[in-house]
């Protein structure tokens, strides 16, 4: 594995949506996540990551250190035993390796991180995991992703829908169809911003640089995998990287983020694709020791 990374990073993400559901809400029958003050459209920060993690997984096949920890039909204790199991193995009783050892809940963690590449990434809390008074411990991991937002105010449409088959045989003697509903947005085009923090790479999780280009893989990829009717076309538009000169950083993250300006058409009413917005960005606000990367 390659060294760790040594620059503090921030990225703005830019993806869109075309008749359908980016991330539904279920505590309003799954329609599309809205702010209710101001109309704008949301996806969670765990809807983003979901999506990153099934992308590593498609790709690397469980490769050693490329594992999943947060993973579907998959309880956490299960892998949180093999850290234990690993401690058995390569060093004495865990009882008596607490007593002698007060390094071991690192060892544990580093092991976890290790081998589990979101961990690794975003973090993990792994405080159920109980054998011999131990458990896997709490990571903060260096790569965080805010709540996207899209870029304007979101319509959400309630389309009804007719399916022939029915659903039991009493249904059937009475009717031929049933009725459903599905909620989509026309079109809308959401923005997320990250931080990639070197410190905590370099302190904690061991994320490395080859760890980082999987990340920006996985992030310009995220949807090509992941395509259903219920989300209809999604695409990630842009990946704008910033990179600092060390790992602390040469300026506040927000002055960064200022200086990526998204806005719509003036001569355009209601956006329908991507291309009814500029993207510029403002180098005059961007130090000259950050150096910024379009990666699409």
């Amino acid at each position: 594995m390659s060294e760790v990374i040594k620059n503090r990073y921030e990225f703005v993400i830019l993806f869109d949506v075309e008749n359908g559901n980016p991330n539904g809400d279920p505590d309003a029958g799954n329609m599309p996540r809205i702010d209710p003050e101001t109309g704008y459209g949301l996806v969670t920060d765990v809807c983003l990551k979901r999506k990153i993690r099934n992308y590593v997984e498609t790709v690397k096949e469980d490769a050693k250190g490329y594992e999943i920890y947060i993973r579907e039909d998959v309880p956490l204790n299960r892998s949180d035993n093999r850290a234990y199991e690993h401690l058995e193995t390569n060093d004495k009783a865990v009882k008596e390796l607490k007593k002698k050892d007060p390094d071991v809940d690192i060892k544990i963690r580093d092991f976890m991180c290790e081998n589990f590449y979101d961990i690794r990434t975003f973090g993990a809390v792994m405080t159920t995991f109980v054998k011999a008074s131990l458990n896997c411990g709490q990571v903060r991991g260096p790569v965080q992703i805010g709540f996207a937002r899209s870029i304007d105010p979101i319509i959400s449409q309630e389309v009804t829908i007719t399916r022939v088959a029915i659903t039991t045989e009493e249904d059937a003697k009475n009717k031929n169809t049933e009725m459903g509903r599905k909620n989509i947005v026309p079109y809308a085009l959401y923005r997320a911003e990250g931080y990639v923090s070197a410190s905590l790479a370099r302190k904690v999780t061991g994320f490395s640089e080859d760890d980082l280009e999987l990340l920006w893989e996985a992030v310009i990829n995220m949807f090509e995998h992941d395509h259903s009717a219920a989300r209809g076309k999604m695409a990630v538009r842009e990946l704008i990287v910033f990179k600092h000169s060390k790992e602390l950083g040469d300026c506040p993250a927000y002055k960064l983020f200022d200086s990526v300006d998204v806005k719509k058409k003036e001569q355009i009413a209601y956006p329908r694709k991507y291309q009814d917005y500029t993207v510029e960005i403002l180098e005059e606000m961007i130090p000259e020791t950050v150096e910024v990367t379009r990666k699409i």
